[in-house]
């Protein structure tokens, strides 16, 4: 493990242009706990860092992982960043949340 605050990590990850938010996985599984915090979408262990996400509708998904990926990169360095890619949001024109990401996977 290092040094990582796995909260900056997960504001990094959300203000990528493309990802619509940060996923638990299917279970929930993919998260970090801290004391009196539960950080979704990040988990940190010996091999690097995964980060499991909801993108935005648009771009190829190989390069909204990347864009992630060098972004957490330039905050965290050469550890190893794992992109999962959970479901696929749209942007919203409304504010009634109806084209908000559902959650989970969709594959």
């Amino acid at each position: 493990m290092t040094d990582l605050d796995v909260r900056v990590v997960a504001r990094v990850v959300a203000a990528c242009p493309d990802v619509a938010g940060l996923s638990g996985g299917v279970f929930g599984e993919a998260a970090t706990y801290l004391p009196g915090d539960r950080v979704v979408g990040v988990r940190e262990d010996a091999g690097g860092v995964e980060v499991r996400i909801v993108a935005y509708w648009g771009r190829p998904l190989p390069q909204i992982a990347e864009q992630v990926r060098k972004a957490v990169r330039a905050y965290a360095g050469s550890v190893p960043v794992t992109v999962a890619i959970d479901d696929i949001g749209t942007h919203s024109a409304s504010s009634s949340g109806s084209d908000a990401p559902r959650g989970g996977p969709s594959a």
